[in-house]
This record gives C-alpha cells, structure tokens and sequence, in this order.
C-alpha cells in the first residue's frame, strides 16, 4: 500500500511510470580473456624488464670487466668452427648458470631453451638434406650465447650496465639513450598496465568491439609518451645538460682487484684454447 502510495504521489509529482519501475538489467557474461591475457603479457614484460635485477656475486668481476668478457666470449664462440670448442664454453657457462639464484635460472633456461629449438627448427631443412653437423653446431652456439648473455644481463645492474658502458669509451649519447629508454619502457607499461585494469573494472556486458578497447589503451600511451618525453626534455635543459653523461666510478670490494685478475687468467686459457683448437697455432 505504501509502495503504491509512493508512485501515485509521484505521478501527481510529474514523474512518468517508467522512470519509477525497477531495473532488472542483467549483463551478458564475458570471460575477459581479452583484457586479462592483455594484463598477464604486460606483467610478464614488466617483470623481465626490472631495472633492479641484477645482483652482483662475491665472486663476480667488475661490472666493465664483465661486459668486456661476456662479449668476448659471445665473439669467439660465434667464430669457432671446432665443436670441441663450444662445449667447452657451454659446460662453463652452464657451470655458472649453475650458481644463479632459482629465479634468475629458470629465466636463463626459458630463453636460452627457446631461442635454441627455435634455431634447431629453422635448420631442419639442413638436417634433413644430410648436414646435421650444421644444425646441431648453430643450435648449440645459440644456446651458449644466448646464455652467457642472460647471465652478464641478470647479474648486472642498470645503473652498473651505464657505468660499465662509459667506462668502455662508448659515446655518451648511446649511453643516455639506452638508459632512458629502458625507464621510459619500464614507466610506459606500468600506465598501460594500469589503463587495462581500469578497462577490466569499468566494462559491463560483452564488448564486440576490442579493437577500438586497444586503440584507446594506445592512444592513452602515446599521450603519456609525449608527455613524458616533454617534461624529459624541460628538466634536461633546467639543470643545464650540455650533452656529456658523467658516471661516478664505481666502489671498489674487497679483493675485486684479485677477482678480476683470476678473471682474466681463465679469459687468456680459453683464448689459448680457441687458437689451438682452431689450428692457428
């Protein structure tokens, strides 16, 4: 009966029938898989793209010294033409990665795996037409660089990479451009990351539509990268940057000159054994 009253009262108030009648509107369900693969992609990349991962060990030489090797390493197994060779460095650096926290292993295994088989596949062909020896010798360089390179990556520092760079002569602006490319990446998929939760929390029913969701989501990044790279720009020229990228030198540790050296003693015997295996000497 009150009810009733109420809605007369209203009538006479002006309010149509309609405005006064109960919703019961009920969404089509939508799984989501779009905005929540999306999300899931994003994290991955974030989590693999943390400026703070490397963590140096007591045993580890010095950040430029590390760069140096890695690289040389990575040369001369992509030169060798001895199979010998190769699993030589592989059982090193398999023995190194042995020492890797689990995390940062499993990370090295992944891609190191991956871009292996992937190799593999692409030389199938080769394998099939008799020249297995090829494939296998690519796979296995692959696999051995592929690792040496996560292993200087993931025990190295951001901060310590840019050091190392500046300590090796690179010029200052490759070094300042990878530097804030690497935070821009970082900075831009944490927003992306947030507009996509934001999408997934104001969607109701089912969206047909997802690729106008995804153009919104681009759009708002474009924005933020202008954004940012303006305000990049202002800040650069209101603290007076004239184009060098100083680095302070980095704190010596205990025994790191005797570290280095041992370092260096192992670089020169594989060095001697990739010319002697080679037959240059």
């Amino acid at each position: 009966m009150a009810s009733e009253g109420d809605g007369r009262g209203a009538e006479r108030a002006g309010l149509p029938a309609w405005l006064m009648r109960n919703e019961a509107y009920e969404p089509p369900r939508e799984r989501g898989s779009f905005v929540t693969k999306s999300l899931l992609g994003m994290t991955g990349v974030l989590a693999r793209m943390r400026l703070d991962d490397g963590r140096e060990g007591p045993l580890s030489p010095s950040a430029p010294l590390k760069l140096l090797l890695g690289l040389a390493t990575i040369l001369l197994t992509s030169l060798c033409r001895n199979y010998a060779f190769v699993l030589v460095v592989l059982a090193l650096a398999l023995a190194r990665a042995a020492l890797l926290p689990a995390r940062a292993l499993r990370r090295t295994a992944a891609v190191a795996g991956v871009a292996s088989a992937l190799t593999f596949a692409v030389m199938l062909p080769a394998t099939l037409l008799g020249q297995a020896h090829s494939a296998v010798l690519l796979g296995t360089k692959v696999l051995v660089t592929t690792t040496v390179a996560m292993e200087v990556t993931l025990t190295t520092a951001a901060g310590e990479l840019t050091r190392a760079l500046r300590t090796l002569r690179v010029p200052a602006t490759a070094v300042l451009t990878l530097d804030l490319a690497l935070h821009s990446i970082v900075d831009l998929g944490r927003v992306a990351t947030e507009v996509l939760c934001a999408l997934r929390l104001r969607s109701v029913g089912r969206d047909h539509d997802k690729r106008s969701s995804i153009g919104g989501v681009g759009g708002v990044l474009l924005l933020k990268a202008g954004r940012s790279a303006a305000e990049t720009a202002d800040a650069m020229a209101c603290r007076g940057f004239d184009g060098s990228y100083d680095v302070t030198p980095e704190r010596p540790r205990p025994h790191q000159r005797a570290v280095d050296c041992a370092w260096l003693l192992g670089a020169a015997v594989l060095l001697a054994l990739f010319f002697y295996l080679q037959g240059l000497v």
